[in-house]
Protein backbone atom coordinates (compact mmCIF):
# COMPACT_ATOMS: atom_id res chain seq x y z
CA UNK A 1 0.00 0.00 0.00
CA UNK A 2 1.15 3.35 -1.67
CA UNK A 3 2.22 5.73 1.78
CA UNK A 4 3.13 9.45 1.27
CA UNK A 5 5.66 11.82 3.07
CA UNK A 6 4.17 15.68 3.11
CA UNK A 7 6.34 18.24 3.98
CA UNK A 8 5.98 21.53 4.87
CA UNK A 9 9.21 23.76 5.00
CA UNK A 10 9.97 27.86 5.62
CA UNK A 11 13.16 28.63 4.71
CA UNK A 12 15.11 30.83 6.58
CA UNK A 13 18.66 30.53 5.63
CA UNK A 14 18.75 29.72 1.61
CA UNK A 15 21.99 29.09 0.92
CA UNK A 16 22.26 26.49 3.89
CA UNK A 17 18.78 25.26 2.83
CA UNK A 18 20.79 24.95 -0.59
CA UNK A 19 23.31 22.74 1.00
CA UNK A 20 21.03 20.08 2.25
CA UNK A 21 18.58 20.22 -0.97
CA UNK A 22 22.12 19.05 -2.99
CA UNK A 23 22.78 16.56 0.16
CA UNK A 24 19.94 14.57 -0.87
CA UNK A 25 19.15 14.76 -4.00
CA UNK A 26 17.79 11.33 -5.48
CA UNK A 27 17.94 9.55 -2.63
CA UNK A 28 14.02 9.66 -2.44
CA UNK A 29 14.16 8.20 -5.54
CA UNK A 30 16.92 5.61 -4.21
CA UNK A 31 13.88 4.75 -2.04
CA UNK A 32 11.65 3.66 -4.42
CA UNK A 33 10.02 7.51 -3.96
CA UNK A 34 8.46 10.17 -6.58
CA UNK A 35 7.86 13.51 -6.13
CA UNK A 36 4.55 14.24 -6.73
CA UNK A 37 3.95 17.86 -5.31
CA UNK A 38 7.15 20.44 -5.12
CA UNK A 39 6.71 23.79 -4.71
CA UNK A 40 5.43 27.21 -2.80
CA UNK A 41 1.59 27.69 -1.73
CA UNK A 42 0.32 30.28 -4.18
CA UNK A 43 -3.37 30.25 -2.83
CA UNK A 44 -5.54 29.98 0.68
CA UNK A 45 -8.55 28.64 -0.37
CA UNK A 46 -9.64 27.77 3.05
CA UNK A 47 -9.25 28.46 6.37
CA UNK A 48 -6.32 30.93 7.93
CA UNK A 49 -2.51 30.68 6.80
CA UNK A 50 0.09 32.10 8.28
CA UNK A 51 0.76 35.85 6.64
CA UNK A 52 3.93 34.39 4.98
CA UNK A 53 2.56 31.15 3.75
CA UNK A 54 1.35 32.21 0.18
CA UNK A 55 4.86 32.28 -1.93
CA UNK A 56 6.76 31.45 1.21
CA UNK A 57 5.78 27.75 2.53
CA UNK A 58 6.54 25.29 0.52
CA UNK A 59 5.22 21.82 0.25
CA UNK A 60 6.91 18.83 -0.68
CA UNK A 61 4.83 15.56 -1.44
CA UNK A 62 6.82 12.35 -1.93
CA UNK A 63 4.89 9.19 -2.93
CA UNK A 64 6.65 5.68 -1.86
CA UNK A 65 5.42 2.57 -2.42
CA UNK A 66 4.79 1.38 1.25
CA UNK A 67 5.47 2.86 4.71
CA UNK A 68 8.78 1.15 5.22
CA UNK A 69 9.91 2.25 1.97
CA UNK A 70 9.05 5.74 3.68
CA UNK A 71 10.60 5.44 7.08
CA UNK A 72 13.68 3.73 5.49
CA UNK A 73 14.55 7.12 3.39
CA UNK A 74 14.21 9.33 6.62
CA UNK A 75 16.46 6.30 8.50
CA UNK A 76 18.74 5.98 5.92
CA UNK A 77 22.36 7.90 7.13
CA UNK A 78 22.29 9.82 3.83
CA UNK A 79 19.03 11.53 4.64
CA UNK A 80 20.41 12.23 8.41
CA UNK A 81 23.66 13.52 6.93
CA UNK A 82 21.77 15.78 4.76
CA UNK A 83 19.34 16.74 7.71
CA UNK A 84 22.06 18.13 10.06
CA UNK A 85 23.11 20.65 6.82
CA UNK A 86 19.05 21.61 7.04
CA UNK A 87 19.31 22.38 11.14
CA UNK A 88 18.98 26.38 11.29
CA UNK A 89 17.93 26.57 7.42
CA UNK A 90 14.52 26.08 7.66
CA UNK A 91 11.32 25.27 9.69
CA UNK A 92 10.22 21.96 8.81
CA UNK A 93 7.42 19.19 9.53
CA UNK A 94 6.91 16.22 8.28
CA UNK A 95 4.29 13.79 8.41
CA UNK A 96 3.38 9.88 7.12
CA UNK A 97 0.20 8.98 5.46
CA UNK A 98 -0.59 5.39 4.63
CA UNK A 99 -2.72 5.00 1.62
Amino acid sequence: MAAWLVSTVRITDMDRFGAYARAIAGLAEAHGGRYVVRGSVTEQAEGEAPADAIGGERIVVVEFPDMDAARAYLGSEAYRAGKALRVGAADVNIRLIAG
